[in-house]
């Protein structure tokens, strides 16, 4: 028999009613003929409100009770799906990450997947029954309650579905593919029929929500084909796949915007060897994530280092990097820049085609729109312009390249 892994989230579990239909879909799927894996994320505000009661309860609850309450959010949702497959006829279990062989490390609140033992699952799948696995979740090998981070749950998807070599492997959700770009900000926003890891691991790292960036570089590892559709209908979504020859004819893939993004630029500093590692050692250790990082070296002589961030990390920035740069370059200065976002166009084709940055631009020149930094890859490039015209920006953007027009 096939079989399919499917991950469901918070808000396809969300009321009793919406954990009826996931069990009617998972039902449907197995009535099919296919074997069901169904991972499954806690119910919408469940996790925030567990938080909350922590952060109530302790100013700095500690991070390893934090691990052992937030996986009880999941083990809450896998039980009551469960219990409405049994309640429709399906012999059906729930598993826990433990049960499910998930092996994990690092930090509490920020495993990562190691390996995965599934003979549990197997042996389960082979006497028949549907397994309810709870995502966000796994073991250390100290025996220790562990859970993922955000987007731990599609992680837990792709894990599982390599592991036991699944068929398929879904992401149902609230949206039904990938598009073009949001269609909230771009009405005529396309879905794609599919996407590249690469691509679809660029538009993630560019404030695309659809998937955490770390799920795709799972698959990528691993060759989980994976299908990103929604969870209250039946329409196909968009195939996340290892890229062939034929996907290179298009040149821009989407568009993404991150928000709330703040520049942190240091003038002053010594051009001297080691130095930036030492401002890249601190902003490090302060666990602060850099995006966009330009270096250069200014008429004076002196080094001039200019990164973006989110926003909400300024603050800690300029801290972290005070403490370094009162010894090491006094005559130092650090400006910041905040309500600033960043636009991302994507695309494999960019290897292969050139002009994509003089169309980019000149349409954000058309349309009053002024550029900041500017960062390239190999398959994207990215500016950084005024939050208030960020939205303007896509939809010019996205009208330049034509990317409501499918393909030809």
């Amino acid at each position: 028999m096939p079989l399919i892994v499917q991950k469901y989230g918070g808000t396809s579990v969300g009321s009793l009613d919406r954990i009826r239909n996931v069990a009617a879909r998972v039902k449907r799927t197995r009535d099919q003929g296919n074997q069901v894996v169904a991972v499954v994320s806690a119910m919408s505000g469940v996790t925030d409100g567990l938080i909350k009661m922590a952060k109530d309860l302790a100013g700095s609850p500690s991070e390893r009770e934090m691990d052992v309450l937030m996986a009880t959010g999941e083990q809450q949702s896998i039980a009551l799906v469960s219990m409405a497959l049994q309640e429709m006829g399906v012999d059906a279990a729930s598993i826990t990450g433990r049960q499910a062989g998930i092996i994990t490390s690092g930090s509490h609140t920020r495993g990562r997947i190691e390996k995965i033992d599934p003979a549990m699952m197997k042996q389960m799948l082979d006497e028949g029954k549907s397994l309810v696995v709870a995502g966000f979740q796994g073991i250390t090998p100290e025996g220790m309650i562990h859970t993922l981070g955000r987007g731990g749950s599609d992680l837990t998807a792709i894990a599982v579905a390599a592991a036991l070599k699944a068929d398929v492997c879904q992401i149902l959700t609230d949206v039904d593919g990938v598009y073009t770009c949001d269609p909230r900000v771009v009405k005529n926003a396309r879905k794609l029929p599919e996407i590249s890891y690469d691509e679809m691991l660029e538009m993630a790292s560019s404030g695309s929500k659809v998937m955490q960036s770390r799920s795709v570089e799972f698959a990528k590892k691993f060759g989980v084909v994976f299908e990103v559709r929604s969870s209250l209908n039946d329409h196909p979504g968009t195939l996340v796949l290892e890229e062939h020859p034929h996907m290179e004819n298009v040149v821009i893939r989407g568009i993404s915007i991150e928000r709330s993004q703040a520049r942190l630029t240091i003038t002053g500093i010594p051009d001297a060897p080691g130095m930036s590692g030492l401002i890249l050692g601190a902003l490090a250790d302060a666990e602060i994530n850099l995006d966009m990082i330009i270096s250069n070296i200014a008429n004076d002589g002196f080094a001039r280092h200019s990164f973006t961030m989110h926003s909400s990390d300024l603050g800690k920035a300029q801290a972290a990097l005070k403490r370094v740069l009162t010894d090491l370059a006094p005559n130092s200065k650090i400006e910041t820049e905040a309500g600033i976002a960043k636009l991302s166009v994507v695309g494999i084709g960019m290897r292969s085609h050139s002009g994509v940055a003089a169309t980019m631009f000149k349409a954000l020149g058309n349309a009053d729109i002024n550029i900041g930094m500017i960062s390239t890859s190999e398959i994207k490039i990215a500016v950084t312009v005024d939050e208030m015209r960020i939205e303007d920006a896509a939809r010019s953007v996205h009208d330049a390249f034509e990317l409501h027009k499918a393909p030809a």
